[in-house]
């Protein structure tokens, strides 16, 4: 493809030329004008000092072909790493749209439906991908606003089947997320995308909330609805706190000794063991009583390995 560009715009262009652009010998290079000879392109070469290749007159080259799985693979991608591509006055967006103008239509269509209806937050954090074309299946329940069953798994493992009404499908931290009113619980619910194992439309339809916004209520939602309640407060500004702090650990919110974080959990030994850790600031675990037994918990076994061996010794 490289090579049909340069060919594209440089015709006539010198084997050694040719090679240099594409950094490969120019016996390489030779190699792929053969190897697009082959393929049906019509390369022209002229022999002599002022010989070279070029595209054979009216030649037409066919456009880049993709599956419905790799056009939407493709929008997914480019949304968790640059949220504005959305946009069509974006540089990068707008070329994402010609992209997909240039797809088939049956492709077309739900790449740019996916591209539109999809949403996602700033951050440089790589997460797992969920899988496309369950993916686009929701985007189509979110469009045409009719319920759907999900298969999903959870962070223990447990399965479930849970009937819902999606209303938004946006990537924040690196994942996709699924925000939703979950009709077991009659509530609001967030579930990761990469973990739903299935997708399947039910004829129930939906209205979503007036003013909803997908990208600011996955903040809000996700660290709520868990059993178990969280407060921690850090001694440190909130936009220094905010880059460490997981989305499922609740929302962070001004406070006079920093910033608070406030929101719930269904394993507070995770909470203490692996979240809370990590983040480089001094904090006080102010609320959850299963929250400060599992740090109370941690904090005396990180104690017990800095005591001496009783079976080092010590007397004569």
């Amino acid at each position: 493809m490289r090579t049909l560009d340069i060919l594209r715009l440089h015709p006539g262009i010198a084997a050694e030329d040719l090679a240099a652009r594409l950094g490969v010998t120019e016996r390489a290079a030779r190699r792929y004008i053969a190897t697009l000879r082959a393929a049906g392109i019509s390369i022209e070469g002229v022999r002599g000092p002022s010989g070279g290749y070029r595209l054979s007159r009216g030649t037409a080259l066919a456009p880049v072909g993709f599956t419905e799985e790799e056009a939407l693979g493709l929008v997914l991608q480019v949304l968790s790493g640059r949220p504005a591509a959305g946009r069509d006055d974006d540089l990068i967006g707008g070329a994402l749209h010609k992209v997909v103008r240039a797809l088939p239509d049956a492709v077309g269509r739900q790449a740019t439906l996916l591209r539109e209806r999809a949403a996602a937050t700033p951050d440089d954090r790589a997460g797992e991908q969920p899988d496309p074309l369950l993916a686009s299946e929701l985007i189509t329940a979110i469009a045409v606003r009719r319920g759907v069953v999900i298969e999903y798994r959870s962070e223990a493992g447990t399965a479930l089947t849970v009937d819902v009404d999606p209303w938004g499908v946006v990537a924040r931290a690196g994942r996709w997320y699924l925000l939703c009113w979950a009709h077991h619980v009659a509530a609001v619910r967030t579930y990761r995308v990469d973990r739903i194992g299935s997708v399947q439309r039910t004829t129930r339809r939906f209205d979503p909330p007036d003013d909803l916004d997908p990208v600011a209520a996955l903040g809000e939602h996700l660290g709520t609805g868990w059993p178990f309640a969280t407060r921690v407060v850090f001694s440190a500004p909130l936009e220094a706190v905010r880059p460490w702090i997981r989305p499922p650990m609740g929302r962070l919110e001004p406070h006079e000794a920093g910033c608070v974080l406030i929101g719930t959990t269904s394993n507070a030994d995770m909470y203490a063991r692996e979240w809370l850790p990590v983040v480089p600031f001094p904090f006080r675990v102010e609320g959850g009583e299963e929250l400060r037994a599992a740090v109370a918990a941690l904090a005396g076994q990180l104690a017990a390995a800095l005591e001496p061996d009783s079976n080092d010794g010590g007397g004569e």
